[in-house]
């Protein structure tokens, strides 16, 4: 019978959806094709439940059946989507499809490295007596009686000589591989079920880093918003500085032509859009963080958005407090694209 399987592991595909730019640069409100209801926090700071998974971490599992003992390992790290690896011993080649589409039930991204050992049990062999061996070797002892006169071999000397005796392991009847079979499948289920909760306890880990920078880029765009420099009379003095210099220059400016010119300023200073974009982003993200399948390609997207709005946003900044904002906005989601990269 097969033994208690034992699973030792430590701690990362259903396959993912792709993603619409549009859907993240929509408001707030904006939905993505979720498999759970998104609990919105009741007040602010509530944390809420998460369930993104890695794509790093190990399973292991050991089995035994009939004088045979196996154990399966299952590795698994980054990928950009599902790769996976085999490697079996001689004569497993029934076990490849259907190994391969075991991970591919669990698992949407990550390369995976699956390996099996297997070993028979001591006294699973079968001794045998290679009689054609044994009859050669006595006629060569009677030969060498006859020309030296020395004494015949005794029993214990000729069954010493290699060749003589055999192992052999025994031979499986079609219904005793079967199951044999079905019983490694058990326990490599047992393997990458152990590989899915490493993978899922990782995430864990990554959900609470990524609550963070999240929480710190949406405290960094109020902080944006919240700025001096964006008062009316703020922006209200700097046009008009502006717009002395540009008379100063002499260029001879007609009165359409200044209002075109100042309406061009104040567009390439306002920030507005892009603070609009970062909430609606850091909505989206936090939908992201809720679902219950695989998320790690749109997170992925979702940063490189994140990204262009800090950089507009450094880029028409015109005031030391918000460049300095906008640089932290930088590294924060420079850190944030370094996690996503490890969820699935």
């Amino acid at each position: 019978m097969l033994s208690s399987s034992s699973a030792r592991f430590r701690g990362h595909h259903t396959r993912e959806d792709g993603i619409n730019r549009g859907s993240l640069l929509a408001t707030s409100g904006c939905r993505m094709r979720t498999s759970c209801i998104v609990k919105q926090p009741s007040h602010p700071g509530e944390r809420i439940a998460m369930s993104l998974n890695s794509m790093t971490g190990f399973g292991r599992a050991d089995g035994s059946l009939h004088g045979v003992a196996w154990t399966w390992e299952a590795r698994s790290v980054n990928g950009r989507g599902l790769d996976t690896r085999l490697r079996l011993p001689p004569g497993s080649d029934a076990l490849e499809p259907r190994v391969r589409e075991a991970v591919a039930k669990r698992f949407a991204r990550g390369s995976l490295n699956i390996s099996l050992q297997v070993q028979r049990e001591t006294g699973g062999a079968e001794i045998r007596l290679n009689e054609v061996a044994l009859e050669q070797v006595l006629r060569a002892a009677e030969h060498i009686q006859h020309l030296t006169g020395c004494e015949r071999p005794r029993a214990e000397g000729l069954l010493g000589l290699k060749g003589v005796l055999e192992s052999a392991e025994p031979v499986e009847s079609d219904e005793q591989l079967k199951a044999r079979q079905d019983a490694m499948l058990k326990t490599l289920d047992q393997a990458l079920d152990g590989l899915a909760e490493a993978r899922a306890s990782e995430g864990a880990r990554l959900a609470v880093a990524l609550e963070q920078q999240i929480a710190e880029i949406a405290r960094l765009a109020e902080q944006v918003e919240a700025s001096p420099s964006r008062s009316v009379e703020a922006i209200t003095q700097r046009l008009a500085e502006q717009v002395h210099r540009l008379l100063e220059t002499g260029a001879g400016l007609d009165s359409d032509r200044l209002h075109q010119e100042a309406v061009l300023i104040a567009t390439r200073a306002d920030v507005e859009e892009e603070l609009q974009r970062l909430k609606a982003h850091v909505a989206a993200a936090r939908e992201l963080m809720a679902e219950t399948g695989p998320v790690g390609r749109k997170f992925d997207f979702l940063t490189q958005e994140f990204n262009r709005e800090a950089n507009t946003l450094c880029s028409k900044a015109n005031a030391t407090d918000v460049t300095r904002a906008g640089l932290a906005l930088k590294t924060v989601i420079d850190q944030m694209r370094e996690q996503v990269q490890n969820i699935e």
